[in-house]
């Protein structure tokens, strides 16, 4: 018995050594609060059987949410049958093996540079170069698997990552400045999109950490803009952009593929809100290509 407690010590500390990591667990009255909040069905058909990765390292700030998100985003697909989360992880290497087994990656508050591992400064120098000669071609895998026709996700601070590589801005969207708001009157600038058909046209409020994007690469030129921060319903008086133009969150093309990103996601309870729940899943099942929705670029800010 102690040779065997004595292996498995050892195999668990040769995974660690390797760069694998254990999901945090989540307590279980969140896990029933997450499932209360889930919508019943999805808004699409799926066309196929769908397989999602949730993709969680933050090599940057790291968000207490991530565990509570990834869960969410585990349940809400058993629930709905939209799609299957079949690998949760926050180890790089999962972009050097093969992708195509995935129709979409979810990046739940990736921060930093999250393609090389954890606490890369601290690695010995020949670890650091193993990891910084594997990045080029993580990121062209990922560039490439939206690319090919699949899809991505970005939640909230999958925006505050990778600024030196332009590509990804361009990709994701947009780069996180600040967060000088909390509760916010959202408005649907796009009423007509079925990713926004569970607010009618109307305005709603929302708390959560509320995000400014840096002047580029965001661009209405570029992005169909979802929802945005009604400023004036907002009350917000500290201006950070001269333009007003929160958004909060848009979908966009690239090549065959599609990316849908929103802000939403700091706070444990935004896994734990229907309103917000029914909305990753109806962005995930635009990214995963069975919900379809114009993401033609040049949708004008309201006045």
């Amino acid at each position: 018995m102690k040779k065997f407690v004595l292996a498995a010590i050892a195999a668990t500390l040769g995974l660690v050594a390797a760069g694998f990591t254990f999901a945090q667990e989540v307590k279980p009255d969140v896990i029933a609060k997450i499932e209360k909040a889930i919508p019943e069905s999805a808004p699409a058909k799926p066309k196929q059987a769908r397989k999602v990765l949730v993709y969680t390292r933050a090599n940057g700030f790291v968000h207490g949410s991530i565990p509570i998100g990834a869960k969410a985003l585990e349940l809400m697909g058993k629930k709905t049958g939209a799609y299957e989360v079949t690998k949760t992880t926050d180890d790089p290497a999962v972009f050097d093996s093969d992708l195509s087994g995935y129709d979409a990656i979810v990046l739940v508050s990736t921060t930093g540079d999250f393609l090389l591992p954890k606490d890369f400064g601290k690695l010995p120098e020949d670890q650091k170069k193993a990891a910084k000669a594997a990045e080029p071609n993580r990121k062209q895998a990922l560039l490439k698997f939206v690319e090919s026709g699949k899809g991505l996700m970005g939640i909230h601070a999958a925006s505050d990552a990778y600024y030196n590589w332009p590509e990804f801005g361009d990709l994701i969207g947009g780069y996180f400045q600040n967060h000088p708001y909390g509760k916010i009157n959202i408005r649907v600038d796009d009423p007509d999109s079925p990713i926004n058909a569970q607010f009618k046209g109307e305005n709603f409020e929302f708390s959560d950490e509320i995000y400014v994007f840096k002047p580029k690469p965001f661009s209405r030129d570029r992005l169909r803009v979802l929802l945005s921060v009604d400023v004036e319903k907002s009350k917000i008086t500290n201006q950070a952009r001269e333009d007003k133009d929160y958004a909060v969150a848009w979908i966009r093309g690239h090549g065959q593929g599609r990316v849908f990103y929103t802000l939403l996601g700091h706070n444990d309870g935004t896994y734990m809100n229907p309103l917000s729940m029914k909305y990753f899943l109806a962005g995930l099942q635009y990214a995963l290509g069975d919900l379809a929705a114009d993401a033609s670029p040049g949708l004008k800010a309201k006045p």
